[in-house]
């Protein structure tokens, strides 16, 4: 439950997880450089309460399942890859991400997840990308022709990013959230993309209070 002026960006965990492709995201915006427009917290959620254990072997408990979940009480849904997604799993997850989207709260998909998306005909109508428009074709989606070759992209509170893309895809996140006013969150992705050093001191600029 979100506290005060802080708000909760909730992570669907399961099994096998891609640590890496949230990874960007969720480390700032648990714990952000600077001074950001919005506080957030990351709060886990999974089909049970019982430990996963992701692609890289850490064990995560999860500290909410799905059913105690409600789109008022989040800011955005988070999900990421996992084999699960491409074999009829995670069902319930994805309701929740249908119920969000209908209620206007934001959800974020990368990888994998987005297969699921296009599974359930989330991306028929709504701008898209994945790993490659051949990647989602045995979903038996209806969206190729909505499909946008870019590393990430959002359409209608749904952000959508393909594995290679988790720099991408949190910029995106930052962008939806408003997390910091856009030079902030351009600075950020330039150092991040590039590794040129003049974009940290852009960003250690943008990013202290005024």
């Amino acid at each position: 439950m979100s506290e005060g002026n802080v708000q909760d960006i909730h992570f669907y965990v399961l099994d096998t997880l891609a640590d890496w492709e949230a990874a960007y995201a969720l480390s700032i915006l648990n714990t952000p450089i600077g001074t950001p427009l919005r506080r957030y917290r990351v709060v886990t959620v999974a089909e049970r309460r019982e430990p996963i254990t992701t692609m890289a072997g850490l064990v995560v408990v999860p500290e909410l399942t799905l059913d105690q979940l409600s789109p008022d009480a989040s800011a955005m849904l988070v999900l990421v890859g996992a084999p699960s997604w491409e074999t009829g799993g995670n069902g319930a997850a994805l309701k929740k991400a249908g119920e969000f989207l209908r209620h206007g709260t934001p959800v974020a998909a990368i990888c994998g997840a987005t297969y699921g998306l296009a599974r359930v005909g989330i991306l028929d109508e709504r701008k898209h990308t994945s790993n490659a428009p051949e990647y989602l074709t045995p979903s038996g989606y209806r969206g190729k022709a909505n499909y946008v070759n870019e590393r990430a992209v959002i359409d209608r509170n749904l952000i959508t990013a393909g594995a290679t893309g988790a720099i991408d895809f949190a910029r995106q996140i930052f962008l939806a959230l408003a997390y910091y006013p856009p030079r902030t969150i351009e600075a950020w992705y330039q150092l991040y993309r590039t590794g040129e050093p003049r974009y940290y001191a852009e960003l250690m600029q943008a990013a202290s209070p005024q």
